[in-house]
This record gives C-alpha cells, sequence and structure tokens, in this order.
C-alpha cells in the first residue's frame, strides 16, 4: 500500500510500504493482553519484609512450655515479637513471575496499533533528516508546521543524532528509535511518525 510521506516544507510526497504492518488485521483482544503484560512487568517490587523463615537468629523454644505461668511460645521470631518477621508482608520482585511476552505477540501487537493510527489519520512519516537542526526553537516551528505535537518519533539513527538535541526538550514528545519502542508507547501517544529511512528498517523485522 502507499501513504503519504511528507518533507520539512509540509510537501506530500507517497511511500510504499508494508501492508502486513500497515494495514494489518486490528486485534484489540492480543493488544489489551500485550499491554496488560508490559505494564505488570514494568513495576518495580522493590518493598520487601523478612518472613518468620528469613530471620537471622535461634531456634530454640525461649522458655518450657508449662510451668512459668506465660503463654506458650515457641520462636523468638514469631510476627508477634519485635524484632520477628513479618506476617504477609510484600514479598520483593522475586516472589512475582514475570509475564511472558513471545516476539509474535509483541510483533503483531505493534502492527495492530500502528494499523489503527493509519486508519485514524494518526500516522506521520516524514522525510529523512539530511543537516542538524540545532534550536529547539527552530524544531519546535517545524513540530507546529507538520501538526505532530504529542507524538511518539521514531527515527533511524543519522536522522535522530540531527535532531535528537533540539526535540527532546519539546513537552509531549518522546524521541527513540526502531530498537527502542513498544506497543506502551503506540497507546501513550496520539501521532506517530516516523521517517523513510525508520519504516524500512522496521519493515526487515517483518519480512
Amino acid at each position: 500500500m502507499k501513504i503519504d510521506k511528507l518533507n520539512l516544507d509540509g510537501k506530500k510526497d507517497s511511500i510504499e510500504v508494508l501492508d502486513k504492518i500497515f494495514s494489518a488485521k486490528i486485534n484489540q483482544k492480543l493488544v489489551s493482553s500485550v499491554l496488560y503484560k508490559t505494564n505488570a512487568n514494568y513495576k518495580g517490587r522493590h518493598a520487601k519484609t523478612k518472613q518468620q523463615n528469613e530471620i537471622t537468629g535461634s531456634t530454640a523454644k525461649i522458655y518450657a512450655q508449662k510451668g512459668t505461668g506465660n503463654a506458650r511460645h515457641a520462636s523468638r521470631k514469631a510476627p508477634i515479637f519485635v524484632g520477628g518477621g513479618v506476617a504477609h508482608g510484600p514479598k520483593g520482585e522475586l516472589a512475582y513471575k514475570k509475564r511472558k511476552l513471545n516476539k509474535s505477540e509483541k510483533k503483531l501487537s505493534v502492527a495492530s496499533l500502528i494499523s489503527e493510527k493509519v486508519k485514524n489519520n494518526n500516522l506521520v512519516i516524514l522525510s529523512d533528516f539530511k543537516s542538524e537542526i540545532k534550536k529547539t526553537k527552530e524544531m519546535f516551528s517545524i513540530v507546529k508546521k507538520l501538526e505532530i505535537t504529542n507524538s511518539l518519533v521514531i527515527l533511524d539513527k543519522p536522522s535522530k543524532d540531527f535532531i535528537e538535541k533540539s526535540i527532546r526538550n519539546i513537552p509531549n514528545i518522546k524521541i527513540t528509535d526502531v530498537n527502542h519502542f513498544s506497543s506502551f508507547d503506540l497507546v501513550k501517544f496520539k501521532k506517530i511518525v516516523f521517517t523513510e529511512s525508520s519504516v524500512k528498517e522496521l519493515e526487515k523485522r517483518y519480512i
């Protein structure tokens, strides 16, 4: 299929793109599953308390079962004692399973979300950047002219080197490359912006 391609002046041309990425079947069930797993794996479960079996110390009974007049107790490590274990406390990251995402799930969900952006006219393909843009003010005027505010900008390496410094301080824009974006990023931003070369790089993964 063909999609419009813009240069920095806003003039239109067209580019041939791979149907299985830009015109794929939109699988909402798969996308929801991938987003759920991705979000769950992002969570840092750092809170950790020691359970009774993790406390260091003697395991001896603290006093005789009978004859003292006190309540029956066994280990000083029990949760009711100061310095004992914590009952039902957070167990830290190692106690939780990472939800596995296989490669085909990731690729299909990315293709579904990109196709949805195409369908809703929220995908923009730009010509590669050929020279460095140093000033944020200059880059911001290009962003406004091309109407790509609130965008995930996926660049090829040369283009990224040319504009990274000038675009990174513009709010609601995330700059990345083909190797470092996920379905979560595609959902977070209203528009997705590719360069011609980054489209070709992405297509190599699906051939």
